[in-house]
This record gives C-alpha cells, sequence and structure tokens, in this order.
C-alpha cells in the first residue's frame, strides 16, 4: 500500500481489508461500471499509477470544473486499485444518476478493436465489485450494478443503450456492454466471488434514515457538541443520506458498530421506497403537468423527502415520483 498525492494505491487483497476498515455514512445503492478510454493502456507503463490518477484529477477539476476527480476508485491494467475521490462525496459519472452511488473507473478502451484486458485487470474488477456488494450489502444485479452505456448522455434516462449514450465501459466489457450482456458474462463472475458470502437480507437494527441538510455535518463520538469528532471518518456532507441506529437527546447515532453521532437538527428524516411498476416517470414537480426528467425501473430504490398530495419528492432538486406506484 503505498500513497502520494492524496490518492492510496492498493493490491486487491489490501483493498479488501482497507475497505473493511473504511467508516462511509452516505448510504450506498449501486456501483457504476465505467471505462476511462483515454487513458488506455498505451498510456500505462506499469509504474505511472500516481501520475495517470493525478493527470485524471487535474483534468476534471480544470477542465471540467468538478470539486474532485469524478471517480471514488481506478483499476489499472495491472489489477492494480487506486483511490479517487472520498466516498462521503457522490461521484460525478452519470448525469442525474449519481446520488448514494460509488464510481469505478476502469484504465483502458474496452470498445471492440481497442485494448484487450488482461487477466489482471478482470479478475481485479470481479474481486472490487464484489467487495462492495459485500461491504454496502448489494444484491448482485442490473440496479446495484450499472454500466454507463445504459443512461442517455443528456439527461441520464436509462434506455440500456438504445440511442443517446456512450459505449462505456466499452461494447467489449466482459463480453459486451448491454444489459443482458452484463447478466450473462459480468454478474455471474461477481456472484461466483461471493460464494459462501452471506449478504444481509434486512436492515432491521436501522431506526430510521436521514438526510443531510448542512453543507458538512460533524461526526463525533459521543451525542454532545462537546466531544471531539471522530478520526476514522470524514464529515457527511449535503443531501447524504445517512442509517440512524439510534436517537438520544436530539443526537442520532448512525454507527451500529461504534458511538459516531451527528446532531439531529441539521438532517431531515426520509423514507426509502421501491418502484414496483415496471417503468416510473419522475417529472419536475408534483403532479402530471410537470415535464419529465428521468425514468426509473422496477426494483430501483428511492429516498423520499417531501410527499404533496400522493407525490413524493426523491432528491433535494425538484425530482418527483408518484407515490402509488411505490413500495414502502
Amino acid at each position: 500500500m503505498e500513497t502520494k498525492h492524496g490518492f492510496i494505491k492498493m493490491t486487491v487483497s489490501e483493498f479488501e481489508n482497507w475497505l473493511l476498515q473504511t467508516r462511509v455514512g452516505r448510504t450506498i445503492l449501486k456501483i457504476q461500471q465505467h471505462h476511462t478510454f483515454i487513458p488506455g493502456y498505451i498510456h500505462f507503463n506499469g509504474s505511472n499509477h500516481f501520475e495517470r490518477q493525478l493527470a485524471m484529477k487535474n483534468h476534471h477539476v480544470n477542465q471540467n470544473g468538478w470539486r474532485d476527480i469524478g471517480q471514488h476508485f481506478t483499476i489499472f491494467p495491472d489489477g492494480t486499485v487506486m483511490t479517487g475521490r472520498s466516498l462521503e462525496f457522490s461521484p460525478a459519472c452519470i448525469t442525474n444518476q449519481n446520488a448514494n452511488a460509488i464510481c469505478i473507473e476502469n484504465l483502458g478502451n474496452f470498445d471492440t478493436g481497442f485494448d484487450e484486458m488482461t487477466t489482471a485487470q478482470k479478475e481485479a474488477i470481479v474481486a472490487v465489485t464484489a467487495a462492495l456488494c459485500k461491504r454496502f450489502n448489494l444484491a448482485v444485479n442490473t440496479q446495484t450494478i450499472v454500466y454507463h452505456h445504459w443512461f442517455r448522455l443528456d439527461n441520464g434516462f436509462r434506455n440500456n443503450g438504445t440511442g443517446n449514450n456512450k459505449s462505456c465501459p466499452g461494447t467489449n466489457f466482459f463480453g459486451g456492454n448491454k444489459e443482458q450482456d452484463c447478466i450473462t458474462h459480468f454478474l455471474p463472475l461477481v456472484q461466483a466471488k461471493l460464494s459462501g458470502v452471506v449478504l444481509k437480507t434486512n436492515d432491521d437494527a436501522i431506526l430510521k434514515y436521514v438526510v443531510v441538510t448542512a453543507t458538512t455535518l460533524n461526526i463525533r463520538v459521543q451525542p454532545n457538541a462537546a466531544s471531539t469528532k471522530a478520526t476514522n471518518r470524514a464529515a457527511a456532507t449535503l443531501g447524504a443520506i445517512l442509517r440512524v441506529y439510534a436517537e438520544q437527546e436530539g443526537w442520532y447515532k448512525i454507527s451500529n458498530s461504534q458511538s459516531h453521532w451527528v446532531a439531529g437538527r441539521y438532517t431531515q428524516d426520509v423514507k426509502r421506497a421501491t418502484v414496483k411498476t415496471d417503468a416510473l416517470n419522475v417529472r419536475s414537480g408534483a403532479g402530471t403537468t410537470f415535464p419529465k426528467v428521468d425514468k426509473l425501473a422496477k426494483g430501483e430504490e428511492v429516498f423520499i423527502i417531501k410527499e404533496v398530495n400522493n407525490w413524493c419528492q426523491i432528491s433535494m432538486e425538484e425530482r418527483w415520483v408518484s407515490k402509488e406506484f411505490l413500495s414502502f
């Protein structure tokens, strides 16, 4: 394990241990798979991991105007894993699809006829995806593991690649970039890697969910403002969905295993729900007169911030769905 430029370079086994020790307040519902396209294999010499990661960060910050590098992790051709932006921040990778997500950028151009993925990188991608599913209790399916290709470039609508889509993570990524390719070629490898690992099927210990309403929210080791800040995790950020395991005098315990608390006055209660219809329109206001801005597939999970006349706001922006088509 090596640290440079604010990034950590790890082997897969080091990553798995690091992930188990890393505290994450933000609730994770999905894992995004991408390829970098540029840089590709021709730009990687086997020892310039940090230089390539720093170059991507500089491009994302200086050219795109983002706050940091877009992805949480980069996986290199030699199977090395490198951290990117903090897990407490949503990625900047798929339009309107970044909330509650983790982004993996796989270095290379995996469109047919370009980079042929190495065995080491294949094994690392599968292992990292499986470790994230285990860590965040995610079932292995195409709602929790998603490809950039499935979402329109302009508005993030999920159309599974039928028009105005990037090829990312590549037309030859584990046999193809379509949803059926993922089901046939990629998900079985992740499931096999998890063989013998029992994912939790419920969250009985969770008292409720809340959304952070402050720009940053300190996490303290006791339920009072005079206690010290937790040293092994970052502050929570605006819009993050936190799990609450206990409540004491206006303070919320956000870890089931450690004494980590946040002030409840800087949060708002939310409800977790699942889409129960095949396709659910997301609108820019609470009613059918408002334009469609997105579409959700059956089984997708959302958090409800506000309810108005049987319409539910599912983000801090104006994104609304009909309550009739949700299961709570």
